[in-house]
């Protein structure tokens, strides 16, 4: 189970911290993805990293704004986001399993999302 956490409003500039949990069963050997959803459009890829951490990958419009971590001695994945647009209005999921990949298809366990707001 996951449980994502740390979403709200914030100004453009501005800055917040997703976090991702997962319960029962450990995360440590599953690839992470974070992944958003705006009102009418599709899910998008936001960022992904490695079971191990060694391996990050984001989509271009979070490049040098968002940094994704993790800490597996907590079975915890993160997202921080830096920068924030009002483009990055969305609903953010966190999601496990399956291989390396930034599509969505590719995860078995899904959280259930915390949203984001940035107003201009």
């Amino acid at each position: 189970q996951l449980q994502a956490s740390g979403g709200g409003l914030v100004q453009a500039g501005g800055s917040l911290r997703l976090s991702c949990a997962a319960s029962g069963r450990t995360s440590n050997s599953y690839n992470m993805g974070w992944f958003r959803q705006a009102p009418g459009k599709e899910r998008e890829f936001v960022a992904g990293i490695s079971w191990n951490g060694g391996r990050t990958t984001y989509v271009d419009s979070v490049k040098g704004r968002f940094t994704v971590s993790r800490d597996n001695a907590k079975n915890t994945v993160y997202l921080q986001m830096n920068s924030l647009k009002p483009e990055d209005t969305a609903v953010y999921y966190c999601a496990a399993g399956g291989p390396y990949s930034n599509d969505y298809r590719d995860y078995v366990f899904w959280g259930q999302g915390t949203q984001v707001t940035v107003s201009s």
